[in-house]
C-alpha cells in the first residue's frame, strides 16, 4: 500500500511540475498577467476543471510559480556565496550572491518578473511562497554583520537602509536589463554589465575611510 501511495504521489508531483512548466511557457508568450487557467490546462492535455484538482485557483497557481522561483533563486544565490574560493570573505560572498541573483534572473526572465515586479493585479505571494526571499535577505544581513565585525564595513552597513540600497542596486540593474534588453545575456547586456560598478559604489559608501582605495 505504501509503495502504491508513493507512486501516486510521484505521479502527482510530476504532473504539478508539468503544469508549472507549461504556465511559464505561456507567461513568456502572453505576458505574466496574460496566462489563462484554461490555456495551461490545454497545454498539458487536461480539461480546465481537471486543473482544479492540482490548483484551486489561478492565484494558487501563481503562488506555486512564485514559490518555485523563489526557492530556486535562493538556492542559486546561496551556492554562489558559499563557494570555497571566497575563503570565508563575507564581501566576496555578498558580491558573488548579487551576481548569481542577476544571472539567474536573466536566465529566468518570466520568474524574475513575478518575483521582483507586481505584474499580476491582485496577486500577493503567500508567506510560505515568500519564505525563501526572507531567508535570502537574512543571509545577506548575516554577511553584512560579519563584514562589520571584521572591520571591512562601517556599522551603518547593517542598517535596514543599507540592505535596501544593496538589494535595490542589484534588482534595479536586473529590472533595467529585462525591461530594455530582455534577450541579452549577463555578459552582453548594457545594463547587466554595470552591476559591478554599481556594487562598487555601494561598497564605497560603507567602507571605512582607512580601507577605502
Amino acid at each position: 500500500m505504501e509503495a502504491v501511495q508513493d507512486r501516486r504521489a510521484a505521479r502527482r508531483q510530476a504532473t504539478i511540475e508539468e503544469i508549472l512548466a507549461a504556465a511559464v511557457k505561456l507567461m513568456a508568450r502572453d505576458g505574466v498577467a496574460g496566462m489563462s487557467f484554461s490555456g495551461v490546462a490545454r497545454a498539458v492535455g487536461m480539461k480546465p476543471p481537471s486543473l482544479y484538482e492540482y490548483f484551486p485557483s489561478k492565484m494558487a497557481l501563481y503562488d506555486a510559480l512564485f514559490a518555485q522561483g523563489a526557492a530556486d533563486l535562493t538556492a542559486t544565490v546561496r551556492k554562489a556565496g558559499n563557494h570555497p574560493r571566497h575563503g570565508g570573505d563575507p564581501i566576496a560572498a555578498l558580491l558573488a550572491g548579487a551576481h548569481a541573483y542577476a544571472d539567474w534572473s536573466l536566465m529566468h526572465p518570466v520568474s524574475a518578473q513575478l518575483l521582483n515586479w507586481r505584474p499580476v493585479p491582485g496577486f500577493e505571494p503567500s508567506a510560505t511562497a515568500y519564505a525563501p526571499n526572507v531567508a535570502m535577505v537574512a543571509d545577506m544581513r548575516a554577511l553584512l554583520v560579519l563584514a562589520v565585525e571584521r572591520g571591512r564595513l562601517i556599522p551603518a552597513a547593517t542598517s535596514d537602509d543599507a540592505l535596501l540600497l544593496f538589494t535595490s542596486v542589484t534588482a534595479g540593474v536586473v529590472s533595467q536589463q529585462l525591461a530594455n534588453e530582455p534577450n541579452a545575456t549577463a555578459g552582453s547586456g548594457r545594463y547587466a554589465r554595470l552591476l559591478d560598478p554599481a556594487l562598487q559604489m555601494w561598497l564605497a559608501r560603507y567602507t571605512p575611510l582607512e580601507r577605502a582605495p
